[in-house]
């Protein structure tokens, strides 16, 4: 078993410690440091994530530590972008409300349940990488870095519907999962 405090897991720790970076950037208005700061936060996560699985790396507080900073970093610049007026607020509750399903679901399932692999669905990838895509296109517009238009409303709608159609996959997958743990307690 890899030492918990590994490559992967210190680059993990210092996306977390970029947030309130990125916070602090966008409070103050600097959206171009903002834009950058968040581009190394999405680098960063690319990169943890092939570092722990080329040198087999994968460790337990990994698993848990990273979606968990990708959710973080998501929620804060969602919700501050929302409260600039950049993002429409029910799209930023809707960040806020699929994680909150998933992180309850996966505590509820634990507590219940006990232990289980964390594995992230495909359409979850999809919505994680529109995510970063969107937040980055609206930081990047903020900055004067690129024009702001339909494209992103095109975007803000795709995205929404993977936000969605990923939370309504975890509602499914693991509520299958939970009444297979039911079944089989029951069935001992």
């Amino acid at each position: 078993m890899p030492a918990a405090l590994n490559v992967p897991n210190a680059i993990t720790l210092v996306r977390f410690a970029l947030v309130p970076a990125i916070a602090h950037a966008l409070l103050t208005d600097a959206w171009a440091r903002a834009c950058a700061l968040f581009v190394v936060s999405a680098l960063s996560d690319v990169a943890d994530g092939f570092i722990a699985r080329r040198w087999n790396l994968r460790t337990r507080f990994g698993a848990v530590a990273d979606p968990l900073a990708d959710k973080l970093t998501m929620f804060v610049v969602a919700v501050l972008l929302a409260g600039q007026g950049a993002l429409p607020w029910w799209f930023a509750l809707a960040v806020v409300a699929r994680d909150v399903l998933i992180v309850g679901g996966a505590l509820t399932y634990h507590l219940r349940h006990g232990a289980f692999e964390v594995a992230p669905s495909r359409v979850s990838k999809l919505n994680t990488g529109l995510e970063f895509a969107l937040l980055l296109g609206v930081l990047a517009a903020g900055a004067g870095l690129v024009p702001d238009g339909a494209w992103l409303d095109a975007l803000l709608v795709v995205t929404l519907a993977t936000i969605v159609w990923s939370g309504a996959d975890y509602v499914v997958v693991w509520g299958r999962k939970a009444a297979r743990a039911r079944r089989s307690a029951l069935s001992r």
